[in-house]
Protein backbone atom coordinates (compact mmCIF):
# COMPACT_ATOMS: atom_id res chain seq x y z
CA UNK A 1 0.00 0.00 0.00
CA UNK A 2 1.55 3.17 -0.28
CA UNK A 3 -0.03 6.20 1.23
CA UNK A 4 0.43 9.89 1.20
CA UNK A 5 0.45 11.00 4.70
CA UNK A 6 -2.47 13.35 5.08
CA UNK A 7 -2.20 15.16 8.19
CA UNK A 8 -5.97 16.05 9.93
CA UNK A 9 -8.86 18.40 9.87
CA UNK A 10 -10.18 20.81 7.13
CA UNK A 11 -9.84 24.06 8.44
CA UNK A 12 -11.83 27.03 8.02
CA UNK A 13 -13.85 28.44 10.58
CA UNK A 14 -11.71 29.10 14.14
CA UNK A 15 -14.87 27.89 16.65
CA UNK A 16 -13.92 25.49 19.57
CA UNK A 17 -14.50 21.77 19.05
CA UNK A 18 -17.77 21.37 20.49
CA UNK A 19 -19.32 24.25 18.69
CA UNK A 20 -18.07 22.65 15.75
CA UNK A 21 -19.01 19.13 16.51
CA UNK A 22 -22.51 20.70 16.76
CA UNK A 23 -22.88 22.74 13.69
CA UNK A 24 -21.36 19.61 12.05
CA UNK A 25 -24.12 17.10 13.17
CA UNK A 26 -26.77 19.88 11.83
CA UNK A 27 -25.41 20.58 8.61
CA UNK A 28 -25.18 16.36 8.12
CA UNK A 29 -28.58 16.20 9.71
CA UNK A 30 -30.34 18.43 7.43
CA UNK A 31 -28.37 17.65 4.07
CA UNK A 32 -29.63 13.94 4.73
CA UNK A 33 -33.23 14.72 5.63
CA UNK A 34 -33.25 17.72 3.08
CA UNK A 35 -31.86 15.51 0.26
CA UNK A 36 -33.97 12.87 0.57
CA UNK A 37 -37.38 14.54 1.05
CA UNK A 38 -36.59 16.95 -1.80
CA UNK A 39 -36.07 13.85 -4.51
CA UNK A 40 -38.86 11.94 -2.85
CA UNK A 41 -42.02 13.22 -0.55
CA UNK A 42 -43.25 9.36 -0.28
CA UNK A 43 -39.71 7.40 0.94
CA UNK A 44 -39.64 4.82 -1.44
CA UNK A 45 -38.99 2.00 0.17
CA UNK A 46 -36.77 0.00 -1.80
CA UNK A 47 -34.39 3.16 -1.71
CA UNK A 48 -34.63 3.39 1.59
CA UNK A 49 -32.62 -0.04 3.38
CA UNK A 50 -31.57 -0.84 7.03
CA UNK A 51 -28.74 -2.65 8.34
CA UNK A 52 -26.88 -4.13 10.92
CA UNK A 53 -23.52 -5.65 11.32
CA UNK A 54 -21.92 -7.33 14.30
CA UNK A 55 -18.49 -9.01 15.23
CA UNK A 56 -18.04 -10.79 18.30
CA UNK A 57 -14.43 -12.34 19.08
CA UNK A 58 -11.87 -13.80 21.82
CA UNK A 59 -8.45 -13.16 21.56
CA UNK A 60 -5.77 -14.57 23.56
CA UNK A 61 -2.52 -12.84 24.12
CA UNK A 62 0.18 -14.76 24.97
CA UNK A 63 2.30 -12.42 26.63
CA UNK A 64 -1.26 -12.19 29.06
CA UNK A 65 -0.90 -7.60 29.30
CA UNK A 66 -1.75 -6.03 32.42
CA UNK A 67 -5.03 -4.79 32.16
CA UNK A 68 -6.12 -7.01 29.60
CA UNK A 69 -5.50 -4.72 26.89
CA UNK A 70 -3.09 -5.34 23.61
CA UNK A 71 -0.62 -2.59 22.84
CA UNK A 72 -1.73 0.97 21.84
CA UNK A 73 -0.51 0.47 17.99
CA UNK A 74 -3.69 -2.21 17.88
CA UNK A 75 -7.33 -0.45 17.45
CA UNK A 76 -9.23 -3.97 16.38
CA UNK A 77 -9.70 -6.66 18.93
CA UNK A 78 -7.08 -4.99 21.23
CA UNK A 79 -8.96 -6.99 24.16
CA UNK A 80 -7.57 -9.76 25.92
CA UNK A 81 -8.59 -12.69 27.27
CA UNK A 82 -12.28 -12.12 27.27
CA UNK A 83 -15.36 -12.05 25.10
CA UNK A 84 -16.06 -8.88 23.48
CA UNK A 85 -17.96 -6.92 20.71
CA UNK A 86 -14.90 -5.83 18.38
CA UNK A 87 -17.83 -3.49 16.69
CA UNK A 88 -21.24 -3.64 16.13
CA UNK A 89 -23.72 -1.14 14.13
CA UNK A 90 -27.04 -0.48 12.92
CA UNK A 91 -27.51 1.33 9.34
CA UNK A 92 -29.53 3.54 7.35
CA UNK A 93 -28.76 3.97 3.71
CA UNK A 94 -30.88 5.62 0.85
CA UNK A 95 -30.05 5.51 -2.68
CA UNK A 96 -31.71 7.00 -5.92
CA UNK A 97 -30.24 8.15 -9.26
CA UNK A 98 -29.55 11.21 -7.71
CA UNK A 99 -29.10 11.32 -4.13
CA UNK A 100 -27.53 9.14 -1.69
CA UNK A 101 -27.17 9.05 2.04
CA UNK A 102 -26.04 6.96 4.70
CA UNK A 103 -26.25 7.52 8.59
CA UNK A 104 -24.39 4.53 11.20
CA UNK A 105 -24.55 4.30 14.90
CA UNK A 106 -21.78 2.22 15.93
CA UNK A 107 -20.37 0.75 19.71
CA UNK A 108 -17.49 -2.15 20.43
CA UNK A 109 -13.98 -2.28 21.44
CA UNK A 110 -12.45 -0.68 18.19
CA UNK A 111 -14.74 2.26 18.16
CA UNK A 112 -13.81 2.68 22.00
CA UNK A 113 -9.97 2.55 20.72
CA UNK A 114 -10.13 4.65 17.41
CA UNK A 115 -12.28 7.10 18.37
CA UNK A 116 -11.15 8.19 21.47
CA UNK A 117 -10.16 11.42 20.43
CA UNK A 118 -13.52 12.31 19.19
CA UNK A 119 -15.50 14.53 21.25
CA UNK A 120 -18.85 13.47 22.87
CA UNK A 121 -21.03 11.92 20.81
CA UNK A 122 -19.21 11.98 17.71
CA UNK A 123 -17.53 9.03 19.09
CA UNK A 124 -20.53 6.60 18.21
CA UNK A 125 -20.95 7.57 14.36
CA UNK A 126 -18.94 5.22 12.00
CA UNK A 127 -20.37 6.78 9.22
CA UNK A 128 -22.86 10.28 8.50
CA UNK A 129 -22.67 11.47 4.63
CA UNK A 130 -25.00 12.61 2.09
CA UNK A 131 -23.99 12.78 -1.86
CA UNK A 132 -25.43 14.40 -4.86
CA UNK A 133 -24.66 13.55 -8.62
CA UNK A 134 -23.45 16.44 -10.38
CA UNK A 135 -23.48 15.17 -13.80
CA UNK A 136 -26.74 13.62 -16.15
CA UNK A 137 -24.37 12.27 -18.44
CA UNK A 138 -21.34 10.61 -16.14
CA UNK A 139 -20.89 8.91 -12.94
CA UNK A 140 -19.71 12.48 -10.90
CA UNK A 141 -20.40 12.62 -7.32
CA UNK A 142 -19.65 14.87 -4.43
CA UNK A 143 -20.33 13.48 -1.27
CA UNK A 144 -19.93 15.43 2.61
CA UNK A 145 -19.94 14.05 5.71
CA UNK A 146 -18.20 11.63 7.60
CA UNK A 147 -17.00 8.35 5.84
CA UNK A 148 -14.51 5.34 5.33
CA UNK A 149 -10.90 5.93 4.66
CA UNK A 150 -9.38 5.92 0.85
CA UNK A 151 -6.31 5.00 2.10
CA UNK A 152 -5.60 1.11 1.90
CA UNK A 153 -7.70 -1.96 1.18
CA UNK A 154 -8.70 -3.03 4.74
CA UNK A 155 -11.41 -1.75 6.60
CA UNK A 156 -12.72 -1.75 10.16
CA UNK A 157 -15.74 -3.82 8.98
CA UNK A 158 -13.64 -7.27 9.34
CA UNK A 159 -16.24 -9.51 7.19
CA UNK A 160 -15.20 -7.60 4.23
CA UNK A 161 -10.89 -7.68 4.87
CA UNK A 162 -8.84 -10.87 3.71
CA UNK A 163 -7.64 -11.64 7.52
CA UNK A 164 -9.53 -11.60 10.70
CA UNK A 165 -7.24 -8.86 12.13
CA UNK A 166 -5.86 -6.17 10.45
CA UNK A 167 -2.14 -5.32 9.39
CA UNK A 168 0.13 -3.31 11.52
CA UNK A 169 -0.22 -0.64 8.69
CA UNK A 170 -4.17 -0.71 8.34
CA UNK A 171 -4.24 -0.33 12.09
CA UNK A 172 -2.14 3.15 12.06
CA UNK A 173 -3.61 4.74 8.82
CA UNK A 174 -7.01 6.27 9.14
CA UNK A 175 -10.36 3.74 9.05
CA UNK A 176 -12.49 6.93 8.85
CA UNK A 177 -12.84 10.80 7.73
CA UNK A 178 -14.38 13.60 7.20
CA UNK A 179 -15.05 16.04 5.15
CA UNK A 180 -15.78 16.89 1.30
CA UNK A 181 -15.21 14.32 -1.19
CA UNK A 182 -15.32 14.39 -5.17
CA UNK A 183 -15.61 11.23 -7.25
CA UNK A 184 -15.80 9.91 -10.84
CA UNK A 185 -16.33 6.42 -12.29
CA UNK A 186 -16.17 5.52 -15.69
CA UNK A 187 -18.93 4.22 -17.56
CA UNK A 188 -17.05 0.84 -18.28
CA UNK A 189 -16.34 0.63 -14.33
CA UNK A 190 -12.56 0.59 -15.16
CA UNK A 191 -11.45 4.21 -13.37
CA UNK A 192 -12.25 5.56 -9.87
CA UNK A 193 -10.83 9.16 -9.46
CA UNK A 194 -11.53 10.50 -6.57
CA UNK A 195 -10.41 14.30 -4.82
CA UNK A 196 -11.02 14.93 -1.30
CA UNK A 197 -10.62 17.39 1.03
CA UNK A 198 -10.51 16.62 4.85
CA UNK A 199 -10.76 17.39 8.31
CA UNK A 200 -7.32 15.61 8.70
CA UNK A 201 -5.62 12.39 9.74
CA UNK A 202 -8.48 10.46 11.07
CA UNK A 203 -10.45 12.99 12.78
CA UNK A 204 -13.88 13.97 12.55
CA UNK A 205 -13.59 17.36 14.53
CA UNK A 206 -10.12 19.08 14.04
CA UNK A 207 -7.91 19.32 16.76
CA UNK A 208 -7.87 22.19 18.88
CA UNK A 209 -4.87 24.79 17.85
CA UNK A 210 -4.70 23.51 14.34
CA UNK A 211 -6.27 25.18 11.66
CA UNK A 212 -4.84 23.14 8.59
CA UNK A 213 -6.81 21.40 5.90
CA UNK A 214 -5.69 18.35 4.36
CA UNK A 215 -6.08 16.77 1.30
CA UNK A 216 -6.46 13.32 -0.16
CA UNK A 217 -6.73 11.73 -4.12
CA UNK A 218 -7.70 8.08 -5.20
CA UNK A 219 -6.95 6.60 -8.61
CA UNK A 220 -8.27 2.77 -8.74
CA UNK A 221 -8.09 0.73 -12.08
CA UNK A 222 -9.54 -2.07 -12.46
CA UNK A 223 -9.53 -3.37 -16.28
CA UNK A 224 -11.13 -6.98 -15.35
CA UNK A 225 -12.12 -8.92 -12.59
CA UNK A 226 -9.38 -11.04 -12.44
CA UNK A 227 -6.58 -7.63 -11.30
CA UNK A 228 -7.36 -4.11 -9.55
CA UNK A 229 -4.80 -1.48 -8.76
CA UNK A 230 -5.44 1.41 -6.36
CA UNK A 231 -2.92 4.21 -5.60
CA UNK A 232 -4.01 6.67 -2.73
CA UNK A 233 -2.92 10.14 -1.09
CA UNK A 234 -2.56 12.01 1.56
CA UNK A 235 -1.26 15.29 2.67
CA UNK A 236 -1.62 17.88 5.82
CA UNK A 237 -0.27 18.93 8.99
CA UNK A 238 -1.45 16.80 12.25
CA UNK A 239 0.14 18.87 14.35
CA UNK A 240 -0.64 22.08 16.52
CA UNK A 241 -0.13 24.98 14.06
CA UNK A 242 2.84 26.22 16.07
CA UNK A 243 5.06 23.19 15.78
CA UNK A 244 3.24 22.42 11.95
CA UNK A 245 4.91 19.65 10.27
CA UNK A 246 3.28 18.34 7.12
CA UNK A 247 2.88 14.78 6.45
CA UNK A 248 2.69 13.06 2.51
CA UNK A 249 1.91 9.33 2.62
CA UNK A 250 1.35 7.23 -0.15
CA UNK A 251 -0.94 3.77 0.15
CA UNK A 252 -0.44 1.82 -3.24
CA UNK A 253 -1.96 -2.08 -3.62
CA UNK A 254 -2.60 -4.11 -6.31
CA UNK A 255 -5.32 -7.57 -6.19
CA UNK A 256 -4.39 -10.16 -8.52
CA UNK A 257 -6.76 -13.34 -8.88
CA UNK A 258 -4.51 -15.50 -9.94
CA UNK A 259 -6.68 -18.72 -10.41
CA UNK A 260 -10.25 -19.71 -9.35
CA UNK A 261 -8.96 -20.49 -5.73
CA UNK A 262 -5.67 -18.22 -5.16
CA UNK A 263 -5.04 -14.75 -4.76
CA UNK A 264 -2.34 -12.38 -4.16
CA UNK A 265 -2.63 -8.91 -2.67
CA UNK A 266 0.79 -6.53 -2.93
CA UNK A 267 0.83 -3.51 -0.61
CA UNK A 268 3.56 -0.40 -0.01
CA UNK A 269 3.19 2.53 2.13
CA UNK A 270 5.57 5.22 2.27
CA UNK A 271 5.25 8.29 4.06
CA UNK A 272 7.39 11.65 4.75
CA UNK A 273 6.99 14.37 7.31
CA UNK A 274 8.79 17.02 8.07
CA UNK A 275 11.40 16.90 10.57
CA UNK A 276 10.13 20.88 12.23
CA UNK A 277 8.03 23.43 11.13
CA UNK A 278 9.36 24.64 7.94
CA UNK A 279 12.16 22.49 7.51
CA UNK A 280 13.20 20.80 4.24
CA UNK A 281 14.32 17.48 5.70
CA UNK A 282 12.15 14.65 6.48
CA UNK A 283 11.34 12.16 7.91
CA UNK A 284 10.02 8.84 6.70
CA UNK A 285 8.40 5.43 7.20
CA UNK A 286 7.66 2.39 4.78
CA UNK A 287 5.79 -0.49 5.47
CA UNK A 288 4.84 -3.66 2.42
CA UNK A 289 2.56 -6.13 2.95
CA UNK A 290 2.03 -9.27 1.30
CA UNK A 291 -0.92 -11.87 1.59
CA UNK A 292 -2.07 -15.02 -0.50
CA UNK A 293 -5.57 -16.36 -0.06
CA UNK A 294 -6.72 -19.86 -0.77
CA UNK A 295 -10.80 -20.33 -1.76
CA UNK A 296 -12.19 -23.10 -2.10
CA UNK A 297 -16.40 -23.31 -1.57
CA UNK A 298 -17.23 -21.82 1.67
CA UNK A 299 -13.46 -22.09 2.76
CA UNK A 300 -10.67 -19.44 2.94
CA UNK A 301 -7.08 -20.07 4.31
CA UNK A 302 -5.23 -16.35 4.17
CA UNK A 303 -1.54 -16.16 4.96
CA UNK A 304 0.37 -12.68 5.79
CA UNK A 305 3.74 -11.16 5.89
CA UNK A 306 3.67 -7.38 7.01
CA UNK A 307 6.93 -5.41 7.50
CA UNK A 308 6.65 -1.53 9.41
CA UNK A 309 9.40 1.04 9.84
CA UNK A 310 8.75 3.90 11.71
CA UNK A 311 12.14 4.81 12.83
CA UNK A 312 11.77 8.20 13.80
CA UNK A 313 7.67 7.43 15.09
CA UNK A 314 6.06 9.92 12.74
CA UNK A 315 2.95 7.71 13.28
CA UNK A 316 3.53 4.99 16.49
CA UNK A 317 5.02 6.46 19.24
CA UNK A 318 7.03 3.80 20.88
CA UNK A 319 9.90 5.91 22.95
CA UNK A 320 12.32 3.35 22.00
CA UNK A 321 15.92 3.28 21.13
CA UNK A 322 15.32 2.32 17.22
CA UNK A 323 11.38 3.78 16.99
CA UNK A 324 8.86 1.82 15.86
CA UNK A 325 10.26 -1.77 13.62
CA UNK A 326 8.46 -4.68 13.42
CA UNK A 327 7.32 -7.82 11.83
CA UNK A 328 4.44 -9.90 11.59
CA UNK A 329 3.48 -12.82 10.03
CA UNK A 330 0.00 -14.71 10.52
CA UNK A 331 -2.51 -17.20 9.25
CA UNK A 332 -5.96 -17.29 9.30
CA UNK A 333 -9.15 -19.77 8.55
CA UNK A 334 -12.54 -18.12 7.58
CA UNK A 335 -15.72 -20.52 7.23
CA UNK A 336 -18.73 -18.91 5.81
CA UNK A 337 -21.63 -20.36 7.70
CA UNK A 338 -24.65 -18.92 6.01
CA UNK A 339 -24.66 -15.79 3.43
CA UNK A 340 -24.95 -13.58 6.36
CA UNK A 341 -22.35 -15.23 9.24
CA UNK A 342 -18.53 -15.81 9.21
CA UNK A 343 -16.60 -17.74 11.83
CA UNK A 344 -12.77 -16.69 11.51
CA UNK A 345 -10.01 -18.09 13.24
CA UNK A 346 -6.48 -16.81 13.08
CA UNK A 347 -2.53 -17.23 14.40
CA UNK A 348 -0.31 -14.02 14.51
CA UNK A 349 3.29 -13.35 16.08
CA UNK A 350 4.66 -10.01 15.77
CA UNK A 351 8.46 -9.40 16.39
CA UNK A 352 9.67 -5.88 17.02
CA UNK A 353 13.45 -4.04 17.19
CA UNK A 354 12.37 -3.07 20.54
CA UNK A 355 10.48 -4.14 23.37
CA UNK A 356 7.48 -3.06 22.46
CA UNK A 357 5.26 -5.60 24.51
CA UNK A 358 4.58 -5.97 28.13
CA UNK A 359 2.63 -9.01 30.21
CA UNK A 360 0.76 -9.23 33.16
CA UNK A 361 3.99 -8.85 35.63
CA UNK A 362 5.00 -5.44 33.14
CA UNK A 363 8.43 -7.12 31.93
CA UNK A 364 8.85 -6.26 28.27
CA UNK A 365 9.57 -8.53 25.25
CA UNK A 366 10.21 -8.00 21.66
CA UNK A 367 7.91 -9.98 20.28
CA UNK A 368 3.97 -11.43 21.21
CA UNK A 369 2.09 -14.18 19.75
CA UNK A 370 -2.03 -14.23 19.38
CA UNK A 371 -4.59 -16.78 19.01
CA UNK A 372 -8.16 -14.83 17.98
CA UNK A 373 -11.34 -16.33 16.53
CA UNK A 374 -14.80 -14.16 15.78
CA UNK A 375 -17.88 -14.68 14.15
CA UNK A 376 -19.39 -11.67 12.08
CA UNK A 377 -23.43 -11.54 11.63
CA UNK A 378 -24.73 -9.28 8.88
CA UNK A 379 -28.55 -8.49 8.80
Amino acid sequence: MFDFIFTKKLSGLFINSSTMKNIFLIIIGSFFCNCIFAQDSSINKNKLTISAYAELYYSYDFNNPQNNTKPGFIYNFNRNNEVNLNLGFIKASYNSENVRANLSIAAGTYMNAAYSSEPGTLKNIFEANAGIKISKKNNMWIDAGIFSSHIGSESAVGATSWNLTRSIVAENTPYYESGVKFSYTSKNNIWLLSALFLNGWQHIARPNSNTSPAFGTQVTFTPSANFSLNYSTFIGNDKPDSIKQERYYNNLYAIFQCTKSLALQLGFDYGLQQKAKGSSSFNNLFAPLILLRFTSGNNNIVARAEYYSDPNEIIVQSGTPNGFKIFGWSINYDRQITSKIMWRIEARNLVGKDNYFSDHNNNTSNNSTFLTTSIAVSF
